[in-house]
């Protein structure tokens, strides 16, 4: 599970079998989440977050789009 970044707690990562859209899982404490980034940032799914700490997560995910689906085309193109 290639990790693209961490930042307050929050881990963003890519599962190596992962499939298109390009999205982005991220995890912290018990809270999955995973958010499509290819045009608008979009949760898809989410278990154990807290609304706030879903907002900051996908603020982070907007923050970080272009490198997500940077690191994205290194791993798997």
């Amino acid at each position: 599970m290639p990790t693209v970044f961490t930042k307050d707690g929050f881990r963003f990562f890519f599962y190596s079998n992962d499939h298109t859209p390009i999205h982005v899982h991220v995890r912290k404490g018990e809270g999955e989440a995973v958010f499509e980034v290819e045009g608008d940032v979009a949760l898809r799914e989410s278990v154990g977050f807290k609304i706030r700490e879903l907002t900051i997560a996908e603020k982070l995910a907007e923050e970080n789009k272009n490198l997500i689906i940077e690191k994205r085309h290194e791993f798997f193109d």
